[in-house]
């Protein structure tokens, strides 16, 4: 994907940022809650959109909070997949 795709659907997602660079450019963001329980059932729910899209992102997690950070291996960057999972991720707390 092109530094204009990126930019343009990013523009169409809320709270997503760029991250890295080269190969290891990706879309993060930051998902706060109000206790464990709530960030664990979110990771939860984030692991079985990453099942069924069969994309996994990296998660770092803690107490009140879980990072999200989508890229593609295979094209070594970021891809229309990492959008359309971000954007699932999102639909989790519309």
């Amino acid at each position: 994907m092109n530094a204009t795709a990126v930019v343009t659907n990013l523009g169409k997602l809320e709270g997503w940022r760029l991250t890295g660079d080269g190969p290891t450019l990706a879309i993060e963001k930051t998902f706060s809650f109000v206790n464990y329980y709530e960030t664990l059932a979110f990771v939860n729910a984030v692991a079985l959109i990453a099942h069924v899209q069969d994309h996994h992102p990296e998660l770092s997690v803690s107490f009140r909070q879980c990072v999200v950070r989508f890229n593609t291996h295979d094209v070594q960057g970021i891809s229309d997949t990492d959008f359309d999972c971000a954007a699932l991720v999102d639909g989790l707390l519309a």
